[in-house]
């Protein structure tokens, strides 16, 4: 879910560092999905597996929508409040198929099977929001913006065990603002925890998590920043979903491109996408083959409206 947080971005457009692209897909994709056209949906999360399935989750109500990203128009999966999920923010597919949806202010992880049916709800602490998350070979790992804690659950085979704080707020050098987006390296060792900040300039930061040690560091940011709302990890270059003041007193969205050292303790911006406004609120990204898509929320939107939609990152890959 997205929080707003100031940041500069100047520079960037001058920046022509080569950035390899992935090779390039099937054509004839839409390049905007209508994920719902009812009231207060907000969408949220999104998830996009291999075979181009699409997943998107309602922050306004808590129903999970799929399509396909050969087809423009998706359809309810999961029903807005069933199982008591009534919003819900990060969602990702693991291997086996099955949906983890984190359900914000629920304080609960929703574990759903292919089909939909209900397969696990693991709690955290009353009052905990529980925004993005990111799946291992061995656990799932949530944030929680509320509280600052790094909840983990163990995954052994087609059991997901209960939620537990694996990271608190004292294991980071500063206090965290708005923990938000979340992602990991291949072999489950380390993630990258985006923390919004508090509201002021600056206050954002990316966190360098070592996941066994159960130690936090500061990630060395250059060139823009990476404080952001979703990320996306594609070997050694991250993606994250950023918000900063338009210059005219409004608030303007990209998506910024950072290339990591490979300990994944620095990350230069080398690209930023071009910009959307607050009428769409875009939360987090997904890849789809040789592209990006993103969540149009409409969160900050004066007047949210329908249709809800999710779109090509312009301008980026």
């Amino acid at each position: 879910m997205t929080n707003l947080r100031a940041a500069a971005t100047a520079g960037l457009a001058a920046l022509t560092v080569a950035v390899p692209q992935p090779a390039l897909a099937a054509p004839q994709r839409p390049n905007t999905y209508v994920v719902s056209r009812e009231p207060g949906v907000l969408p949220e999360g999104i998830a996009v597996t291999r075979d181009g399935t699409m997943y998107v989750t309602s922050v306004g109500t808590g129903a999970v929508y799929r399509g396909d990203t050969r087809e423009r128009v998706m359809r309810p999966f999961l029903p807005a409040g069933s199982d008591g999920r009534t919003h819900a923010a990060g969602v990702h597919v693991d291997r086996l198929g099955r949906l983890f949806i984190a359900g914000y202010d629920t304080a609960t992880l929703f574990v759903h099977a292919p089909d939909g049916r209900l397969l696990a709800k693991r709690v955290a602490a009353a009052g905990a929001a529980l925004n993005d998350l990111v799946i291992t070979d061995d656990a799932v790992y949530v944030t929680d913006s509320t509280s600052g804690v790094l909840w983990r659950a163990a995954i052994d085979g087609g059991e997901v065990g209960d939620l537990t704080p694996w990271i608190t707020p004292a294991a980071f050098p500063a206090a965290p603002g708005f923990l938000n987006g979340i992602v990991a390296t291949a072999d489950g060792r380390v993630a990258l925890v985006a923390d919004q900040g508090t509201g002021e300039p600056g206050t954002e930061r990316l966190w360098r998590v070592d996941l066994r040690d159960r130690t936090v560091t500061a990630v060395e940011v250059t060139g823009g920043q990476m404080g952001a709302d979703g990320l996306l990890l594609d070997g050694d270059r991250l993606y994250g979903v950023v918000n900063f003041p338009d210059g005219r007193g409004g608030w303007s969205f990209a998506v910024n491109l950072a290339v990591l050292d490979p300990d994944r303790r620095t990350a230069r911006v080398v690209r930023q996408s071009h910009p959307a406004g607050l009428e769409q609120s875009p939360t987090t990204l997904a890849r789809d083959a040789d592209r990006l898509l993103w969540v149009n929320s409409q969160l900050n939107a004066a007047t949210p409206t329908p249709p809800f939609t999710v779109t090509q990152v312009p301008g980026l890959r």
